[in-house]
Parts: structure tokens; sequence; C-alpha cells
């Protein structure tokens, strides 16, 4: 199977992986793509979808976390919001850290997993979705930082509730159509507080599972909020969910900018080491992370496209990538490594294809 770009896919395609609205199915996989299925696509927001043809046969694509326990994830979100807005009363629905122990247990299976954004990317709710997004992306760091289970387990917990407090602030400005103004800003920065302290009182996780909840807009450099903390003042789970944060909120669509391209995003991250993200969680990102993930579609600066095959740690931005097309015209399909092969190292994705 392989990812197509949402403006590359046509009719005749067949999906090979579930789209999802929210916690629920969108598209079924083996559906067969028509117009009304793309605009609904296009609509929704999605990068792409998977599909399954000749060129990718070959090509296994394995879940960063599986289906159903993505879902299962999705709906306890759900409920802890809709818990949080009617004033978090009790009995809560969800028990937090059995559900990231599932995830843990998934990712901790396959300590060198890479984390496949476009996988988790398939969900069109950005609310629910983000706070997923950043908790894998939190634990698969904490694994290449090789922290014991029962860390990545707190550090998972802290970041899927890490934006909890947003549902205390109006809702016109968490979903304002463009800039916020200073007063808007300031009443959005609360959130963090408001919503360590809820967890605090309602949940009673541990202390360190909810520094994320509190810390996760402080920057490495003291610029952040709400109380500029800066380095090591930091707790390691706040400046791990920081990163998290930000390059899942820079490469999601959101109503007021587009999204950034995956490898603009992990340039921005890889920029930041030392000011706004503390260089050792940078370090972890770029082992783990993989903007492009095999059986993507990628855009080559030379004019061809390819699909990745292959990623290597470190250089996440460099994959192994069979070509099959050059300059519009179908070619037969050869492989070349965009890290290895010294002919093509001025070659670079321009993007998903």
């Amino acid at each position: 199977m392989r990812f197509v770009a949402a403006n590359c896919l046509r009719e005749g395609m067949q999906l090979a992986k579930p789209l999802y609205r929210g916690p629920n199915t969108m598209l079924s996989t083996g559906i067969t793509l028509n117009n009304a299925y793309i605009g609904g696509i296009l609509r929704a927001g999605y990068a792409g979808a998977y599909i399954e043809d000749d060129l990718s046969r070959d090509i296994e694509v394995i879940d960063t976390i599986s289906g159903e326990l993505r879902t299962e994830t999705m709906r306890g979100i759900q409920k802890i919001i809709s818990t949080a807005r009617q004033g978090g009363k009790k009995p809560h629905p969800v028990n937090v850290s059995a559900q990231i122990e599932c995830i843990v247990r998934e990712l901790s299976g396959n300590r060198n997993v890479m984390v496949n954004m476009l996988d988790l990317s398939s969900y069109d709710s950005y609310t629910y979705s983000h706070s997923l997004n950043v908790a894998v992306l939190s634990i698969v760091l904490g694994i290449a930082m090789n922290f014991p289970v029962s860390d990545l387990i707190a550090l998972g917990s802290g970041a899927l509730l890490h934006d909890i407090g947003k549902v205390f602030i109006n809702k016109q400005i968490v979903q304002k159509n463009g800039p916020l103004t200073p007063e808007e800003f300031e009443l959005m920065k609360t959130h963090s507080q408001m919503g360590y302290d809820y967890i605090m009182s309602e949940y009673r996780l541990p202390p360190r599972s909810c520094r994320p909840i509190l810390e996760h807009h402080e920057r490495y450099d003291g610029s952040g909020y709400p109380l500029q903390k800066k380095g090591t003042g930091i707790s390691l789970y706040g400046r791990i969910t920081a990163l998290a944060d930000v390059y899942d909120a820079l490469t999601s669509e959101r109503p007021y900018r587009k999204a950034l391209p995956p490898n603009e995003g992990v340039e921005y991250v890889m920029a930041s080491a030392e000011t706004l993200f503390d260089p050792e969680a940078v370090n972890a990102f770029t082992k783990r992370i993989a903007p492009y993930p095999v059986g993507t579609s990628v855009a080559l600066s030379n004019g061809w496209t390819g699909l990745v095959i292959r990623n290597y740690a470190s250089y996440c931005l460099r994959p192994k990538v069979r070509v099959y097309r050059q300059d519009g015209r179908a070619v037969k399909p050869f492989e070349i490594s965009l890290k290895d092969d010294f002919g093509y190292l001025n070659v670079t994705i321009k993007g998903i294809a």
C-alpha cells in the first residue's frame, strides 16, 4: 500500500486503510474511491489516504498503534472532555493510565519504532487527534530516551491530557479563525494552569503525570508560559510534551492556516534546539520521527516521483525511495538512497505526491 496526497487521489483507487471522523469510521478499507468520497476527504482536511496498487504491493505499512486502540483512546478523550465541560462530575468514565498503558505496551513491543504521523492523521477531529498524537509522539520519544515503562505511562497520561484546560476557555477564542487579540491571548494562556488544577483535583493522577499539562507551553529559553521556566527548570516530561505539541500543531491543517509540510516541521524543531526545545528531546525526535513514512509517495526536487521504502534513524529526511516517475513520465521503477547514494546528495523531498 502507499500513501497518496489528498489532491492526487483519483476515481477507481481502492482505500487500503480506513479514515476516521472523530472516533468513528468515515470510510472503510476496501472502498473504491469516487468523486464524492474524494470530495469528502478534501473537505475534511486529510493529508491523503493509503491506497492499494501494484507499485506498492510488496510494501508493508506498520501502524504506529493499532486502529482499534486508536479508536478506543479517541472515545476515551471524547468522554474526558465531555466530563470536564460538565464541571468534572464523578464518577469519571475513563481510566487514563490504563488506556495509556495499552499504548505503551504496543509501542514498547518495537523499541525502534518510528512515528508515522501520516498514519496518525487519519482522523479529522483536531481536538481529539491532537491529544492522541501528542501522547503517542511523547511516549516514542520517551522510549528513545530509555524511559522505563512506569515513566512512559506517567508521561503519556499527562501528554494525552495536556490541552484539557482549553475546555474552560470561551470556545470562540479557542476556535477563532485568525490571530488572537492581546487580551484573548492572555486568557488563552490560562488554560495550562486551569487544566493542571482540574486534573490534579478531579483525576488525582501522580503529580509527575500532571507536569506536561502545566508546562507544555514553557520553552527551553524561558520565553514560554505560564511560569517562564527555562532549561531543566522545566520537568523532562514537560520538555518532551512541549516538542510533541508544537510539531503536531505545525503539521496539522487548521481553519486559520495551512499545515506545514512534514519536512518543514522537522526542520523547525531541529533549528529550535536549545532555544525553544530541550536538545536531548530534539535528538530523540530526529531518530524516531518518520515525516515521510514507508509507503508514502513523494515528489523529489529533481522532478522525479518515488515511493518511500525505508526510513533511517537520525536521517528522517533522507529515506530510500523507489522512483517510478521522471518529469511526469512513468518509468521502470528503480531505487535510490537519499542518505547513501552520493549521486543524489543534492536531491531533497519537496512533499507528498
